[in-house]
């Protein structure tokens, strides 16, 4: 066999696993480890998975997701992200929809504690859902916010997807740490002028509240919602000075939130103890994926593929913008299906050596895939924070009713999303001063 009918029989494997429903990691391992064996034997492709997986895992760039992950954890087993909902909502329900736009608002302020797009729409459900309805929202409305500003959690630094990327393509982890702020901060205000309007034009799908509350309890609220703006500070203000690497910023992160929880008093043992399972289990569910997505990577690069692409590029002349229009169109399908890490780790070995002969700003295109699997968890069928809000409400709100509510919000991506594309200074700006 030829090295591309490898190549092709490996990517036929995978897919074909993946249609069965076997995990993204093993589909991955599995590929790669049968295309590696018709290329090199088995001998040399046992030594070759040792020996790649140990040199990923080991890259010091990782240490940062276990540290972001624990910094998370902390602050939602603490209790952290009650206070900021509380205080937005204070300062904000003069607005027409107030408690979503509280609720978006806040988000962003949890997403920088957090770095999981799931674990925010998980715990945002709890906090906001309630209050919402119990206001009388709409309850597409009330649920469609936390499924979509879920979402900032990939872009409100500290952001796991951004690490990955970051050291597979061999990118600045810092400098896309930092890229991530304003297209995070532009879809939070694109979210809220959505709501704004929605509520303008249909004053009951969000009744104003009539109770107005004092200057002394908004500061008093203000006060109280110190610890996760602090945390914010800490890690963007530690990688944007220089102070510390943006390695180096999740174990930062993650002191700056045991202290915070010691100060409110609800730091416990058994806070720690559900922080640290927590941390351990999502970690290792990222770096399966991730071995798995290196090796395929290797195995695509044994078979000569990457070459064979860049040649093809050379003699077809393919422009940046066809390129572009075919990923969209490749992640927007894919995104239905799969998991949002792992759709990034099995296509970024596929796209590589594309974005390399065509020679594109890695940063901008690693927010805009980070954009791209984020509106994956906001589409049906398997938008994975459409499930996780229709769990964390206990079946009161159908899944049809999230899926409308989400909808509106996925139109504000359609133009959020053309920005970052026909802008890229939006993404490099700020980068661009570190």
């Amino acid at each position: 066999m030829t090295g591309y009918e490898i190549a092709l029989l490996a990517v036929g494997l995978l897919v074909g696993l993946l249609a069965t429903g076997v995990p993204i990691g093993v589909c991955l391992g599995i590929s790669a480890f049968t295309g590696m064996i018709l290329v090199r034997g088995v001998d040399a492709t046992v030594s070759l998975v040792a020996a790649s997986s140990y040199d990923f895992v080991a890259h010091w760039s990782l240490s940062a997701i276990p540290m972001f992950i624990f910094m998370g954890a902390i602050a939602f087993f603490s209790g952290l992200t009650g206070t900021l909902f509380a205080a937005a909502r204070a300062w904000l329900n003069f607005l027409p929809g107030g408690l979503a736009i509280a609720t978006n608002v806040s988000s962003a302020g949890f997403a920088a504690a957090s770095g999981s797009s799931v674990a925010m729409a998980a715990a945002m459900t709890r906090v906001a859902v309630p209050e919402m309805l119990r206001a009388g929202y709409n309850p597409g409305l009330a649920t469609g916010i936390v499924a979509a500003s879920g979402t900032l959690g990939a872009f409100i630094p500290p952001s796991i997807p951004f690490v990955l990327y970051a050291v597979f393509m061999e990118a600045s982890v810092g400098q896309l740490l930092i890229a991530g702020i304003v297209p995070g901060l532009l879809t939070m205000l694109g979210y809220s002028m959505i709501i704004m309007v929605r509520c303008t034009l249909n004053p009951a799908l969000a009744p104003r509240e009539d109770t107005r509350v004092p200057w002394s309890e908004k500061l008093r609220l203000l006060v109280a919602s110190w610890p996760l703006p602090v945390i914010v500070c800490g890690v963007v203000g530690g990688i944007y000075s220089g102070i510390v690497s943006a390695t180096e910023a999740g174990a930062f992160g993650a002191i700056v939130a045991l202290v915070a929880a010691a100060l409110q008093r609800t730091l416990s043992w058994g806070v720690l103890w559900d922080a640290v399972v927590d941390t351990i289990g999502s970690t290792g569910r990222i770096f399966v994926i991730a071995i798995g997505a290196v090796l395929f990577s290797k195995m695509l690069t044994l078979t000569q593929v990457p070459f064979a692409i860049s040649m093809w590029l050379e003699a077809n002349d393919l422009q940046v913008w066809q390129f572009m229009a075919i990923v969209t169109l490749f992640y927007i399908l894919l995104g239905m299906f799969l998991d949002p890490v792992g759709l990034m780790l099995v296509t970024l070995p596929i796209l590589q050596p594309f974005v390399i002969s065509l020679d594109i700003n890695l940063i901008w295109f690693g927010v805009l895939v980070v954009k791209f699997i984020e509106i994956g968890l906001l589409t049906p069928p398997i938008g994975l924070n459409l499930f996780v809000v229709a769990a964390a409400t206990d079946g009161k709100v159908p899944l049809g009713t999230i899926i409308k509510g989400v909808s509106w919000f996925l139109i504000a991506e359609v133009f959020i999303l053309a920005a970052l594309m026909f802008f890229p200074a939006l993404s490099l700006w700020l980068p661009g001063k570190l």
